[in-house]
């Protein structure tokens, strides 16, 4: 069970309630209105407390091709997902879905395509290793890209992803019990 804030918006107010809500809960939830709160980006999360966000081991997690949230591993367990920082720490260019061959623009990069049209940000997850993932904080899909990658000889998508600074309290976002 994960502790949760709620924003909402009520004649310009932002109003807060914290709950307890059971995934089910959270799975109908489809923009970062939802916020977990007192965890700091950098720490670890086992497989099951990510699972009760990102239901699936796909590194992208959507509902009718809306995003919900991201796993990373930037290349060093998946090869076929090398993602990587830009220039700094708050881009991150990842790799769209599609293991073999070319890719396409299925659900999964449509959501993608979808998140740069809706500009919400959503959590993503950094697999240390097997049942060990780092919370990143909240990113927001910015551009994206269909580009032949000369290493693994296909087409892919590239998506630019920009951490979102307006959810960064003091890196204290997002939390658990």
């Amino acid at each position: 069970m994960l502790k949760f804030q709620w924003f909402s918006s009520e004649g310009g107010k932002s109003i807060a309630s914290v709950e307890e809500v059971s995934s089910e809960k959270f799975k109908n939830c489809l923009s970062n209105e939802c916020l977990l709160k007192e965890v700091c980006i950098g720490d670890i999360f086992s497989w099951g407390e990510v699972s009760e966000i990102h239901k699936t081991r796909h590194g992208i997690y959507q509902r009718n091709e809306h995003l919900i949230s991201l796993l990373t591993d930037f290349g060093k367990i998946n090869a076929c997902y090398p993602d990587f920082h830009g220039d700094s720490t708050d881009t991150i260019f990842y790799t769209g879905a599609g293991r073999r061959g070319d890719q396409k623009l299925d659900s999964f990069n449509r959501a993608m395509f979808n998140a740069i049209k809706s500009k919400h940000a959503v959590p993503l997850f950094n697999k240390q290793s097997v049942g060990h993932w780092e919370f990143l904080g909240f990113w927001k899909v910015v551009e994206g890209k269909y580009i032949y990658d000369e290493t693994q000889r296909r087409m892919v998508w590239k998506f630019t992803l920009e951490r979102n600074q307006e959810n960064d309290c003091d890196k204290k976002i997002y939390g658990r019990r």
